[in-house]
């Protein structure tokens, strides 16, 4: 549609953008919730993600002497405003799961999330036990186990190898792109 990606191509349809392809995807596999207002909560928790995820996925792109700044910014983003929310909503729900009691697309964006977040500092989840324990939980279920083994195509953390070539691709100017993100 904007000849651009990433695009999907399932149920003989082409979908674009990132939130459309997951929406469909999650409604289609029963990971949306079972109401309007289950599907508002699982949107809120995602949309609070896509904040910390979009920093992570970022930061291999910062300038050089940026880079620890930026780091330490994304810790203290993590462990001051987006994980302590994760943290209480699993203690006050009381459920194995972020929203009702079945895995839903908020549960694998989270995994996804202390994932990458535990790229940058391994022992960030230290003062979460809550977090731990979904994190434990989530990650033996069949499916996300398979995925989470080594050789699967979830992707690694960019090295620098990656961000040049990604620059060259997309023609990024470190100028202006870099010191605006």
């Amino acid at each position: 549609m904007y000849d651009q990606v990433p695009m999907v191509e399932m149920d003989g349809m082409s979908i674009v953008q990132t939130r459309a392809i997951l929406k469909y995807i999650a409604t289609k596999y029963n990971l949306y919730g079972k109401d309007l207002k289950e599907r508002a909560i699982i949107d809120m928790y995602v949309e609070g993600m896509r904040d910390l995820n979009d920093m992570i996925m970022f930061f291999p792109f910062s300038l050089p002497e940026e880079k620890q700044k930026i780091l330490n910014y994304i810790l203290e983003r993590a462990t001051q405003r987006f994980f302590p929310v994760y943290e209480k909503a699993l203690k006050d729900h009381g459920k194995n799961y972020l929203v009702g009691n079945q895995l839903s697309w908020a549960d694998v964006q989270l995994l996804e999330v202390i994932l990458m977040v535990e790229e940058l500092k391994s022992d960030i989840l230290s003062a979460f036990p809550k977090l731990q324990e979904f994190k434990a939980r989530v990650s033996k279920l069949p499916n996300i186990q398979k995925f989470l083994q080594p050789g699967s195509p979830r992707k690694p953390q960019e090295d620098e190898t990656t961000v040049e070539v990604v620059k060259k691709i997309f023609k990024l100017d470190e100028d202006l792109f870099l010191q605006h993100m």
